[in-house]
């Protein structure tokens, strides 16, 4: 499986690439900022791309999508839940200071346990509501991608609109610790973990 991880926008956001070596098909996860960066990486790994996926809607985590989506023409897949707020999450940028476009509705919508096949790779979709209705984290060989759900000895934050910190609690808990402590999680910021590394060491977890 290739595997790329980029380090994007004024907040540090995670975007990965993701692809199978045979078919050199893809998809991106959150395409948060710096749209030609992330174009750029797209083309030298030769990757085409299939689907851009969103683990939430929040700006921080869209604000490259309309540019990357009307480049490469790949469908947006989001969970129902988040798909009606986009342009609400986005525009709450301007609080920090910071303007994005208004980012395109998705093409598909994603539920709990839908599976997404792209060449050989089969990508499972985990609902895990908290910091946002609609956050979804995405299962595929052994690799989690968190978004904002589970982070390096953190949780989401839920202070925002639409979080509930018992609602993320109870999906880290039902969705996330019942993964093998293996399971490489890749988060919506800072570095990668382990759900064993989490379950072991994590204070929300072990409070």
């Amino acid at each position: 499986m290739i595997h790329r991880k980029l380090i994007v926008g004024p907040l540090a956001t995670n975007c990965y690439i993701v692809g199978a070596e045979s078919s050199r098909e893809g998809v991106i996860i959150d395409p948060a900022d710096e749209a030609k960066v992330i174009l750029r990486e797209v083309k030298d790994l030769a990757l085409d791309i299939k689907l851009i996926i969103l683990t939430h809607g929040h700006f921080d985590h869209t604000g490259a999508l309309k540019e990357v989506k009307e480049t490469i023409g790949a469908e947006v897949a989001m969970h129902k839940d988040d798909a009606a707020h986009l342009r609400e999450y986005s525009l709450a940028g301007e609080q920090f200071g910071l303007s994005y476009p208004v980012p395109p509705a998705p093409d598909r919508l994603l539920q709990d346990g839908d599976s997404i096949d792209v060449g050989d790779l089969h990508f499972s979709v985990l609902h895990t509501p908290g910091h946002t209705p609609g956050g979804i984290c995405i299962l595929v060989d052994g690799v989690v991608f968190s978004g904002d759900t589970l982070f390096n000895y953190g949780v989401g934050r839920c202070d925002l609109p639409g979080g509930s910190y018992s609602r993320l609690m109870d999906s880290i808990h039902t969705r996330l610790m019942t993964l093998p402590d293996d399971t490489i999680v890749c988060p919506g910021h800072g570095p990668s973990t382990t759900i064993g590394a989490e379950r072991q060491g994590n204070p929300f977890l072990n409070s």
